[in-house]
């Protein structure tokens, strides 16, 4: 018996279209490995359609006062916490994550984003106006920068999302939102939600893959392209970009260093960087994956993060003891394994390393030490359940592993010496500094880091001022 499939459709200028050519992907839920949906497969024609409806709808949704946007996105965030079942179940179907870890993880920090970026629409200050020439006042003033195009990744479709929408919404920019093409289901139904709530045309989500996104960010109409995806991904769209001086904003790759020294509580620092390291299957550019230990404590470190990865489980969605479900998707299954399986001679394997169940792309949580600084897992983003260790000998060669590598994201340090924290914490070359703990984030702190990890700030008021453009007003007063 053939189960039908549900059909997912773009939401373009108001309404939910197939796509103009009729083209889908099947989208395939990671924790059974079956379809149980098709997307559109847009093309220029959907681009066209959606870019040209977020264009007319701009004028309007700038000239709109900030208590007017910040009043629409109250409403998303109470329509988000309203149907919260809805898009945990979407999400689920989406990732495959644990529902309990989905509903208390993921939900509250969502709406609270949407909150935050609601009030930071009446708060965009500028400098005050002054007289710089004699005769003559000058105004600063702060103003959206147009429409908006956005590619959202497959980690955390729903976070992500938010992260971009609402503070492109909240400045008076309007939105062309493009999720993974694995992980369209949550987005879709936001688009439900949010388009009830916005004018038409201010809001627009289109499914497709890596040539759809493509073509969105080559498009003539948007102002601006915000990515968060790979490192390839965020170079490609820089290139296109820069042919028509668009801006972008890229939140890319991260291989974030946990260095610990030897005054640390090591059972309550493994406790801790075994939950950041496999939270999500470790599909988290800030995941604690790249472990720095001193040499006197590395051993007894090693030996009680293999046994803390030994009773981590992952599992079903529906398993309220696990920690985390399966990696994304069938190639994401095969890059992880196979860092894996060309480990050099000189590593050892000290928990997992390998995958779990024949149904489904769950991977074990994995401890590998013995590691050098210039093996390609140390270099390289794993992107899954997978924790690396090496040893280090002074504070010096610590930072020297730490900011040897081509990401520079988050970090964490973990020492009871507040000046050597505050010392590591001025030369870790990373955009966070975690002491003594390793990936809260609070909507108010911005999130973005440097090098091959891109640039631009997601959250915070940093994050809000991306999403607008500056302008300077002299006026005589002659």
């Amino acid at each position: 018996m053939t189960t039908e499939l549900r059909r997912l459709r773009n939401y373009i200028n108001g309404e939910f279209r197939d796509a103009a050519d009729g083209r889908t992907i099947e989208v395939v839920n990671p924790a059974t490995g079956e379809a149980y949906a098709t997307s559109p497969l847009s093309g220029q024609a959907d681009v066209d359609a959606a870019m040209e409806a977020a264009a007319a709808a701009f004028p309007a949704w700038r000239d709109s006062t900030p208590a007017e946007r910040q009043k629409v996105l109250l409403k998303i965030a109470d329509a988000f916490e309203e149907r919260a079942e809805e898009l945990i179940a979407a999400e689920v179907e989406n990732t495959g994550k644990p529902v309990a870890l989905t509903a208390s993880e993921e939900i509250p920090p969502m709406v609270d984003q949407i909150r935050f970026f609601a009030g930071a629409a009446r708060l965009l200050e500028g400098r005050s106006a002054g007289e710089y020439m004699e005769g003559m006042t000058s105004i600063v003033r702060r103003e959206p920068v147009g429409v908006c195009a956005q590619v959202a990744p497959w980690n955390y479709p729903m976070m992500m999302a938010v992260w971009k929408f609402a503070p492109a919404l909240a400045a008076g920019n309007t939105v062309v939102l493009k999720p993974s093409d694995t992980t369209p289901a949550s987005t879709v139904l936001m688009a439900e939600i949010i388009g009830s709530l916005v004018p038409k045309g201010v809001f627009n989500v289109i499914c497709g893959d890596r040539e759809t996104g493509r073509a969105m960010v080559e498009h003539p109409v948007p102002a601006m392209a915000s990515i968060t995806g790979s490192v390839r991904a965020g170079m490609q769209v820089a290139e296109s970009a820069a042919k028509d001086v668009k801006r972008v904003h890229l939140e890319l790759g991260g291989k974030a260093p946990v260095v610990v020294f030897e005054d640390t509580d090591i059972a309550k620092a493994v406790e801790d960087i075994s939950v950041a390291g496999f939270f999500n299957a470790g599909q988290d550019c800030t995941a604690a994956t790249r472990v720095l230990v001193h040499e006197s404590i590395h051993d007894e470190f090693v030996s009680q993060l293999a046994k803390a990865a030994a009773d981590t489980k992952t599992g079903q969605p529906d398993d309220e003891d696990v920690l985390y479900g399966p990696l994304n998707n069938a190639n994401q299954l095969k890059q992880v394994s196979g860092f894996i399986d060309r480990l050099p001679a000189h590593a050892k394997v000290e928990a997992g390393g390998h995958q779990v169940g024949d149904k489904g792309y769950f991977y074990a949580p994995t401890v590998v030490s013995g590691l050098r600084q210039d093996d390609e897992i140390v270099q390289n983003e794993v992107f899954g359940p997978v924790i690396t260790v090496q040893s280090f000998r002074d504070e010096k060669q610590a930072l020297e592993y730490a900011n040897g590598v081509e990401f520079a994201l988050a970090s964490s340090v973990w020492t009871k010496d507040h000046a050597r924290a505050m010392r590591m914490s001025k030369s870790l070359d990373f955009g966070c500094v975690w002491i003594n703990t390793h990936i809260p984030l609070v909507a108010e702190m911005p999130h973005g880091g440097y090098k091959k990890s891109g640039y631009g700030k997601d959250l915070s008021a940093y994050g809000f001022e991306d999403y607008t453009r500056i302008k300077h007003v002299m006026t005589s007063l002659g």
